[in-house]
């Protein structure tokens, strides 16, 4: 039963290295950069919105 609890753990860390060396990898550089700016990319809330008036 040792050695079943060992390989999990063992497949655990090479999964959770796995993932990070993806998430990190030069490949995703672009993407975490585009993941990272998208909060400001949203509209100002503080600012009101112009709403056009159609006047005869």
């Amino acid at each position: 039963m040792a050695y079943l609890n060992a390989l999990s753990t063992v497949l655990a860390m090479i999964t959770f290295f796995g993932i990070v060396w993806w998430a990190f990898s030069k490949g995703r550089r672009k993407a975490n950069h585009d993941a990272a700016m998208l909060p400001f990319a949203l509209p100002d809330e503080a600012q009101p919105q112009q709403k056009e008036v159609n006047r005869p």
